[in-house]
């Protein structure tokens, strides 16, 4: 069977996500590691890499609480006392790591470094980000610059076990991974690939042009990613219909089956073999009607369409 889940909130601490995740039936659970409101005037990081451990500065009101040992007990006690697994971070949306403006890239990467010690520290083995937008430069500018940033980070968090995941975009504006291609430039322009994986979004492949509603299109794009990024450096998925046609480089998420990308095309996801042992995550519209929450309904839609 699939491995299947949703993101939920760590509103009441990173526990919580868990717990909430168990609730609706989750198998995984995606979270942030902290409420980034606003960027980091200074970052300082702890020498040692191996705990995770760092402080932070503020000079603009900016502060990710520092996680304590509490915090990672409990976290670690709920996914045990749970069974919940597979448990994997999503960073901040601040985050450009393709931006061309030298401070803002700047500031992207000591986030990102913060983002990868805050899941080292939980014990959350993948941390998903957005490539970033190239805004004012080019493509390969900031394909170039991702590059550059991941080597930095990489650099700078030697040693530790948490890795990045590079998503799949919807392609709005200048927001480069909405090809394939783009990907795997990232992936072939960094110094140590082995600390990479890719996350692929349903809803968001979908929008950047990538057909998957039929069982031809469905093989067709599942081949173009293998020839490009390859299949076996998919380390997760994110189950999303998409409320926007095909093409539409939008990225606007649906519940399962109520969109442009419709049932079949996860029916030929959760039954492919290659990716029996990936975990997927739902980041569908959160709530409920008639009494019934949103993610226990998308699961319950996934599940049936397992044979």
């Amino acid at each position: 069977m699939p491995i299947l889940g949703a993101h939920q909130s760590i509103a009441g601490g990173h526990y919580k996500a868990v717990e909430r995740a168990a609730v609706v039936g989750c198998e995984c659970v995606q979270l942030f590691t902290g409420d980034v409101k606003r960027w980091p005037s200074v970052l300082t990081q702890s020498t040692d890499s191996q705990s995770g451990r760092f402080s932070t500065k503020n000079n603009n009101q900016w502060q990710a609480k520092e996680l304590t040992d509490s915090d990672v007990e409990r976290f670690q006690a709920a996914l045990r006392e749970t069974g919940v697994s597979h448990p994997i971070a999503h960073d901040s949306y601040l985050i450009n790591l393709a931006s061309p403006d030298k401070v803002l890239w700047k500031k992207s990467v000591d986030a990102f470094v913060v983002e990868m010690l805050r899941a080292e520290r939980l014990g959350i083995p993948y941390v998903v980000t957005h490539p970033g937008a190239h805004t004012t430069s080019s493509e390969d500018a900031g394909i170039t610059a991702v590059a550059r940033a991941l080597d930095e980070v990489h650099r700078q968090t030697r040693g530790i076990r948490a890795k990045c995941l590079l998503e799949t975009t919807a392609g709005q504006g200048s927001c480069l991974g909405h090809r394939f291609e783009q990907l795997a430039g990232m992936l072939e322009g960094v110094r140590d690939p082995d600390r990479l994986g890719v996350c692929v979004d349903t809803c968001h492949i979908f929008a950047a042009g990538y057909a998957i509603g039929t069982e031809k299109d469905y093989k067709s794009t599942m081949k173009a990613l293998d020839q490009t990024v390859g299949v076996k450096l998919v380390k997760a998925f994110h189950l999303n219909d998409s409320a926007k046609p095909l093409g539409s480089r939008v990225d606007r998420h649906a519940h399962i089956g109520k969109g442009e990308i419709g049932k079949e095309a996860f029916r030929f996801l959760l039954n492919d073999r290659r990716f029996r042992n990936v975990p997927m995550y739902l980041e569908t519209p959160k709530g409920e009607r008639n009494g019934i929450n949103f993610d226990r309904m998308n699961l319950r839609t996934l599940r049936r369409l397992v044979v």
